[in-house]
């Protein structure tokens, strides 16, 4: 039983055609000097996350398809049940590994693509091709993918223009419309109506004051009058005289004789004082009192005349605050339903203006992107190993495998005999 079991294994072991592999490593690096130049000009891609997506798709059955048919297996099979099978052999023979050694992981940018067949020239072909596949699907995909997003952008600019076109026409068809409903620089309706009696509140205070101030300057016009003898005079410029040398002792308080104020009182007492002597009766001519006009009546009568233009300046402007208020109330049910609705107007020109500006400024981007480049150069593959013609196979174990078919043949013997 050993001896049969050890010559039929050795049989089968030699009957194992030979394997050739074939290899090929590559680097991809991802480092640009475009990058940092045209940071915030350009969009920036993910290198890495497109390696990780390349790698797993290689694999893929359209991929795989693609290497059948450039390797010529698709002359062995018939049906499409025998294709399936092939795609579903050729991506378990297939081993793609990262960085890492293992299988998908990717530790660093170094990847390495190889294959085993009974044909070396076979191998060979599927490794050049995945090598091919995987660097024109990777540049390609960048320059597709940039050419694709300037022609949707171009699309999407030019329906947002002509629906900014409409918007614009539609504002301003709706302002022609209603020219004197529309808001203003001071804010909405209520806003507007809020301020208005406001405004008539305040001028309504102001009127009342300004007719208490102008029945007062009435009544001490009254009280005054209109000329003065001599000896009125003479009083009257003695209480001045008095009040001028109480400023001055108030001034003396706090500064010195140098000081021009001080210096300026100083004069107008002095003049005062000399006209006072002047006009004393010890010099007076024998003819009678003089007769002088009353500086106060003067002075009071005068304010009384801009009292009295004040009052009828604040009747004006009350009329007008009050009209103003009156039509803001008439136009109640109006004026509400036109900043309503110029508001969604405002709001759907604002949004469009605003989507039709971000995209004209991702397609500067992306012109600037494919202007500079940065497609091209985000990636660049450099072939550590290139895939070449095996010469030698690379399996399978022939000693090992007859090693395993002995001891298989002596366990078999044992066993064989434990059994008899």
């Amino acid at each position: 039983m050993t001896w049969l079991v050890a010559v039929a294994g050795w049989l089968f072991v030699f009957s194992i055609p030979d394997q050739f592999q074939a290899r090929a490593v590559v680097y991809v690096d991802t480092t640009s000097v475009m990058k940092p130049l045209l940071k915030g000009l350009a969009p920036e891609t993910d290198t890495e996350d497109e390696l990780a997506i390349m790698s797993r798709t290689l694999l893929s059955r359209e991929n795989l398809l693609t290497v059948i048919r450039e390797t010529d297996m698709d002359l062995e099979v018939a049906t499409p049940y025998e294709k399936d099978r092939l795609v579903e052999e050729l991506a378990s023979s297939i081993v793609l590994t990262g960085g890492g050694g293992k299988r998908w992981e990717k530790r660093s940018n170094v990847y390495e693509i190889s294959y085993q067949s009974t044909e070396p020239e076979r191998a060979h072909q599927v490794v050049s091709n995945l090598l091919n596949t995987m660097i024109e699907n990777t540049l390609n995909s960048t320059r597709t993918d940039t050419v694709a997003a300037q022609r949707f952008l171009d699309s999407q600019i030019s329906e947002y223009e002509q629906r900014l076109t409409l918007a614009e026409q539609r504002l301003a068809d709706f302002k022609k419309a209603n020219v004197g409903f529309m808001p203003d620089e001071k804010g909405s309706y209520y806003a507007r109506l809020q301020r208005a009696q406001d405004e008539v509140e305040a001028t309504r205070s102001a009127l009342r004051l300004a007719q208490q101030r102008s029945t007062e300057l009435n009544k001490q016009l009254k009280g005054e009058r209109p000329l003065l003898d001599s000896d009125s005079y003479q009083s009257a410029t003695a209480i001045k005289l008095r009040d001028y040398q109480d400023q001055l002792e108030s001034l003396l308080n706090q500064y010195t004789e140098q000081h021009p104020d001080v210096q300026a009182l100083r004069t107008v007492i002095a003049d005062l004082q000399s006209g006072e002597r002047a006009e004393s009766p010890e010099t007076a001519a024998p003819t009678g009192d003089a007769i002088e006009f009353n500086p106060v009546y003067q002075e009071i009568k005068v304010e009384l005349s801009k009292a009295n233009i004040e009052v009828e300046t604040l009747k004006i402007q009350l009329a007008q605050h009050q009209a103003y208020v009156d039509k803001l109330r008439e136009s109640i049910d109006v004026i509400p339903e036109v900043e309503a609705r110029l508001a969604k107007l405002n709001r759907d020109y604002e949004v469009t203006r605003e989507r039709y500006l971000d995209l004209v400024e991702r397609r500067e981007s992306a012109k600037l992107a494919q202007s500079a480049g940065q497609s091209a150069s985000d990636v660049t593959f450099r072939i550590i190993e290139p895939p070449i013609v095996p010469t030698r196979p690379s399996g399978p174990q022939r000693l090992m495998l007859l090693g395993a078919a002995l001891a298989a043949a002596i366990a078999a013997g044992f066993g064989w005999s434990l059994l008899r």
